[in-house]
């Protein structure tokens, strides 16, 4: 059986979040058996497999506080001085008094208080604290363990903050009051009463595929598509021997929890239930077993290419202490193979060499099998031309596997190769998409600047227009001056050349005097 099924994870989650118990304590000493995971450090009620990736709830106050100092213009007591002492609810309050009442002082209550409520709640959870975090959580705990008031009906009329809140302490995952996390009011309420998976990327309904063994049966908020059998607890670790799953029942079973539990070890073959002993696993739920050897095989050659080279040192490490204890032949030759394939590794060795090697010692495993010295010989003598024939095959077989090791290189090599061209035709896509990009804001700009240009042009055309009109005006205005003048001089010219004929008697036109009668 493969590694856990991945489930659909929530928009925006990222997949390293708590790995918590399902049935938890309200005491130190009742913790679950922790992992035999190294380097990580755990919260108060969170396992020491998993990490947490959240944002420190400190950082969040001190980037929120900031924030709104820049935006309000205001100092930081402002937001604290808005919500009086009478007001103000704490997080025993919501763990212990009745969900309406608090319900309705939260409805009072700014946005930012509340805000400061999750955070403070966070900060416990993350286990910064210390022992006196961890004892204000245990307090709250069991402040919410023993409430029989907590149930679907009356949680209907929680407000948004405090349903969070009460889903976190009673779950104690931090992951529900990340701001970037939004279940609905129905879905919190169904994993505040195991009616759903509390692991955000699940979410499945309880018991999972209807299951009616008794452990989905007698665990609350056990689900078996995700969380483990003996720590009940969930982590999102996929490709790898970390899980060990039932090939009959599909429940999961963490591989440090099977060890430490003794529910890996030997005992006959699962598949013929006789014969010699081999490493097998007894899973829990159906009690029924499983053999090891061949799932770790299948989970290498379909996982191991994939993998880092911190990864496939950790698998090793995995199957190392799956078969420390393994005394049958094909185990204790796997056992001795990792540990050597680690201490190359340490040494230098190549990721992609280490996984060659124990991909091709897995089908020699395969060929030493049980099944391949069964031939029905009956212990009798190989005839000499019988022996020469199979160390023939043996050969045949072994060249096979290095032509197949040749030819597994090239198709690595030419894959570079090509990886290295593609990386190359993107890196002259996006220079030419720059250039391109670049000659069409010259472009633009050369637009704008003809645009100006012919408006420049179209206003020295109309003013051009405009003083030539007015010059033409001013020329026929002269003309008609002139003209008006010069009728004027010839006016008075005839005027005067009249009054000084009628002076003198005589018709300017004739030269013949006229005399009138008195």
């Amino acid at each position: 059986m493969l590694p856990p099924r991945q489930q659909p994870s929530a928009a925006g989650l990222q997949t390293s979040l708590s790995l918590v118990s399902s049935d938890l304590r309200l005491s130190p000493d009742a913790q679950e058996p922790r992992s035999n995971s190294d380097n990580i450090r755990e919260s108060p009620t969170e396992s020491a497999s998993s990490q947490e990736t959240w944002p420190t709830a400190a950082a969040m106050m001190a980037k929120k506080m900031e924030n709104d100092k820049v935006d309000n213009g205001c100092p930081e007591q402002f937001i604290i001085r808005r919500v009086s002492g009478v007001d103000k609810i704490s997080l025993r309050d919501i763990a212990g008094e009745q969900v309406d009442i608090i319900s309705e002082k939260m409805l009072c209550l700014p946005d930012d208080f509340l805000d400061e409520l999750k955070n403070g709640l966070r900060v416990m959870l993350e286990g910064s604290g210390g022992s006196q975090h961890r004892e204000e959580f245990l307090i709250l705990q069991k402040l919410v363990n023993t409430r029989p008031d907590l149930t679907e009906k009356t949680l209907i009329r929680a407000h948004r903050v405090q349903l969070e809140i009460l889903v976190a302490i009673n779950t104690g995952i931090q992951a529900f009051l990340h701001p970037s996390i939004s279940l609905s009011q129905t879905s919190l309420i169904e994993v505040f009463v195991f009616k759903r998976c509390r692991n955000i990327a699940c979410q499945n309904q309880l018991p999972a595929d209807d299951c009616t063994c008794e452990i989905c049966a007698s665990k609350s908020g056990f689900c078996n598509l995700c969380m483990c059998v003996i720590c009940n607890k969930f982590d999102f670790e996929v490709n790898t021997c970390r899980w060990v799953g039932c090939d009959l029942c599909s429940h999961w079973t963490h591989t440090d929890c099977a060890i430490r539990d003794g529910q890996i070890c030997m005992g006959p073959s699962a598949k013929s239930g006789a014969g010699p002993t081999e490493m097998l696993f007894r899973c829990r739920a159906c009690n029924r077993t499983s053999e090891l050897l061949g799932w770790v095989k299948d989970v290498f050659q379909h996982c191991a290419p994939a993998w880092e080279r911190e990864a496939l040192m950790r698998e090793l490490d995995f199957v190392s202490r799956i078969f420390r204890g393994s005394e049958d032949p094909r185990g204790r030759k796997l056992f001795w193979k990792c540990e050597e394939l680690i201490e190359k590794m340490k040494g230098g060795l190549e990721e992609s060499t280490a996984c060659r090697v124990i991909l091709m010692f897995f089908q020699e495993l395969e060929a030493d099998s049980p099944k391949s010295l069964e031939n029905g010989d009956g212990g009798r003598l190989i005839a000499p031309q019988e022996a020469c024939n199979r160390i023939a095959e043996v050969v045949k077989e072994a060249i096979r596997k290095m032509e197949m090791a040749k030819e597994v290189a090239e198709l690595k090599l030419d894959r570079h190769k090509k990886k290295l061209q593609i990386e190359e035709l993107e890196k002259i896509v996006r220079l030419k998409q720059a250039e391109a990009d670049m000659f069409q804001l010259k472009a633009n700009e050369a637009k704008r600047e003809a645009e100006r240009l012919q408006r420049i042009a179209l206003a020295k055309t109309e003013k051009t227009e405009e003083e030539y009109a007015s010059s033409y005006l001013k020329l026929r205005l002269s003309e008609a001056e002139a003209e008006k003048q010069y009728l004027f001089e010839k006016i008075k010219l005839q005027e005067s050349s009249r009054a000084s004929q009628s002076s003198g008697g005589a018709d300017p036109f004739t030269g013949v005097c006229i005399f009138q009668n008195p």
